[in-house]
């Protein structure tokens, strides 16, 4: 395990929780897309967010898991496999937040397979914000006055007909789930409030006790997931404010938060030096984050365990795809670039500054030069959890 140099935290600007408006990290779909088609990260991760399913102690009348912004879906159907796998005949609630269109049409296109393997399943989509989405209701009596609610009773006993069912919605999502800029923060916003609720029809009667209705709901999740749910150069203002203390309240009895973000100190991170050297933007790791929670909660807090955990559990490592030809010798400009494109989009490099970086061959022989050297490429992630007690 690679030890953590000690850098000092670039200034934050008063009053600019997120500088880099104008790099969109969760929306800038060839970036995304690229990185997670050429790296095992979603696959990596989803093992690690598993690793905690023998921890969880779920309470009638279901296992409660809240997903922080679901991505493409691939994180959040692996551990729903997962936790198949564990409690087969434990009815699932699954929450999941996320605020990009092309992002839940992916997710959608993953779960019919889960309704169909796992029937006793609820699964709610929203776009609502961190402070919110776990309760699914919105504390704005104007966004709560323009709320969409809709419920989908999947029809038919097999994944065939539950995804043509969930195609179906597309027209749907096409109107509602439409998302704007922030002038404030620069960050995406939802333009009305949605809450999605997916089941099965023949099931109703045994989920009944936990279908979500409007006006909001209990949190007490078992299990919430936290994986890249805010930009590493944020400010730990709003990265603890805004997004984990809210998360570390929705906690119910024994449940427990997986926080994971990107660590640096790995061969991903040379490449962006060797462009821009000194540029650092992993400035709070899971110690200064975790201080900074117990600081904001409070009293709350007492309830709760913060583990930061030694190196060798924290930390874990998940490659780009290659094949051992691809690095050895001459390095094509396919390879080279979808080492680029990942290193860049781990450390969240803004358009400006790659579009001055790629007028010159000079960062191509960069990412060549670290590949040789290191026969590859990878990338180090960090994970922290916080949980609640049990009763």
């Amino acid at each position: 395990m690679p030890a953590k140099t000690t850098t000092p935290p670039a200034p934050e600007k008063a009053g600019d929780p997120d500088s880099q408006r104008n790099f969109r990290f969760f929306d800038n779909r060839q970036k995304y897309l690229l990185f997670v088609n050429t790296t095992s990260e979603k696959l990596v991760v989803a093992n690690r967010i598993s690793q905690e399913l023998p921890n969880l102690h779920p309470r009638p009348p279901a296992l409660r898991l809240f997903d922080a912004g679901v991505g493409d879906g691939s994180v959040l159907a692996r551990v729903m496999r997962s936790m198949h796998d564990r409690f087969p005949t434990t009815p699932f609630y699954v929450v999941g937040k996320e605020i990009s269109l092309e992002d839940v049409r992916l997710t959608m296109s993953k779960l019919a397979d889960r309704f169909y393997e796992h029937p006793a399943t609820v699964v709610v989509l929203t776009n609502l914000n961190y402070a919110d989405a776990p309760w699914l209701a919105v504390k704005s009596m104007n966004a709560a006055s323009s709320m969409i609610w809709h419920e989908i009773r999947l029809q038919g006993d097999n994944a065939f007909k539950f995804d043509s069912q969930i195609a179906e919605l597309e027209p749907f999502l096409a109107d509602a789930w439409k998302a704007g800029v922030s002038p404030k923060t620069g960050n995406p916003t939802y333009e009305r409030p949605v809450v999605l609720v997916i089941y099965r029809e023949d099931h109703k009667f045994l989920l009944e006790p936990m279908l979500p209705k409007p006006g909001g709901t209990m949190a007490g999740y078992d299990l919430v997931i936290a994986s890249q749910p805010y930009r590493a150069r944020a400010s730990l203002d709003f990265k603890v404010k805004r997004v984990i203390a809210p998360l570390a309240r929705a906690l119910g009895p024994g449940g427990r938060m997986i926080a994971i973000q990107s660590y640096g100190q790995d061969p991903a991170a040379e490449i962006v030096q060797k462009v821009w050297p000194g540029d650092n933007p992993f400035i709070h790791d899971r110690h200064m984050i975790l201080k900074a929670v117990k600081a904001e909660l409070g009293p709350a807090g007492r309830e709760l365990n913060f583990n930061v955990y030694a190196d060798n559990r924290a930390l874990f490592r998940y490659d780009m795809h290659t094949l051992p030809s691809e690095v050895e010798g001459s390095i094509g400009t396919s390879t080279a670039f979808a080492a680029w494109n990942a290193a860049v989009y781990v450390s969240q490099v803004e358009d400006e500054r790659l579009a001055e970086a790629q007028n010159d061959a000079k960062y191509l022989e960069a990412t060549r030069e670290v590949l040789r050297k290191h026969g590859g490429l990878w990338f180090w992630d960090e994970s922290y959890v916080i949980s609640r007690r049990r009763e």
